[in-house]
């Protein structure tokens, strides 16, 4: 049977963490979020309320909405601060290692019907579930990005998933008013399936010289009508999270198809992850974006 989901705790204050706690409270939820540091959680509600000052300065929200949003969130310094939730989401760095550690020690913080879900992008639900001492209460739940615009939600199962689980994480993202689309539990599942491998023939196009950034950009957005370039795109998304994911694909299909571009590996090498380091295939140190190459 699907429970009822009122409160929603969330794992991880960086940009998805901030837009799923975003989307939740303007919904209605409760929210609490948590990070491992703890000035992270506090620069995530400033980033939130900076987010609703706009909406309402553009007439999108009404400043009473604006203001009951903000009441629903509050902070989680600790994973025991999530223990009356009745659905806490991971949404920690997209690091297979990393998540099962979060996930096993959530466990023992919850009531016993809690469910539990992922934001992974790309790694296997299956195995995540496996940390946790209820697989069969736990689902993947990919929100696109930025969270509060982006209508689409991926739900993936994993093999021990069960349908009162999956029905309850349907009805979430209804009442989120968002689209759910089921995907099953294969690497990066649909949306970066197509997407990353795309985004990855573009750096391989720059590494070989046949286009420059500007180029390969604007023959995309002009000739194949995408709201933005392809490495325009990987900036935003993060180019370490780019490099993960196309390494998932990789490793997950064995198919050389998918393999990482050296060029995205040099990039990320470097710390050149995109927009959040302020360099990436574009330069955002000035006023204006500039291409790197």
């Amino acid at each position: 049977m699907a429970i009822e989901i009122i409160s929603v705790g969330i794992i991880g204050a960086g940009q998805m963490g901030t837009g799923i706690a975003q989307a939740c409270a303007t919904a209605g939820f409760a929210v609490r979020l948590n990070d491992r540091e703890e000035n992270r959680i506090n620069v995530a509600f400033q980033n939130i309320g900076a987010n609703l000052v706009k909406l309402v300065s553009k007439n999108k929200i009404e400043e009473t909405r604006s203001q009951e949003t903000i009441s629903r969130l509050a902070p989680a310094y600790s994973l025991a601060d999530l223990k009356d939730c009745d659905l806490v989401i991971e949404a920690a760095t997209e690091n297979e290692t990393i998540k099962r550690d979060i996930l096993s020690a959530l466990c023992g913080s919850l009531k016993q019907n809690t469910i539990i879900a992922t934001n992974t992008s790309s790694i296997s639900v299956t195995r995540l579930a496996a940390a946790t001492d209820r697989p069969e209460r736990f689902i993947g739940i990919h929100f696109m990005n930025p969270v509060p615009m982006m209508q689409l939600v991926e739900l993936i199962r994993g093999i021990a998933t069960d349908e009162a689980t999956y029905a309850s994480a349907k009805a979430f993202v209804a009442k989120l008013g968002k689209i759910s689309t089921m995907s099953e539990d294969f690497p990066a599942f649909i949306v970066n399936r197509i997407l990353l491998p795309m985004i990855n023939e573009a750096v391989y196009i720059l590494y070989e010289g046949v286009g420059s950034v500007e180029s390969i950009d604007a023959a995309m957005r002009l000739g194949a009508n995408h709201p933005m370039g392809p490495l325009q795109l990987a900036d935003f998304i993060g180019l370490d999270t780019c490099l993960s994911i196309m390494q998932v694909l990789y490793e997950g299909l064995a198919d050389s198809k998918y393999r990482p571009c050296p060029l995205l590996v040099k990039y990320v090498e470097a710390g050149w992850l995109g927009r959040k380091s302020k360099r990436g295939f574009y330069d955002y140190r000035g006023p204006e974006p500039v291409p790197t190459r």
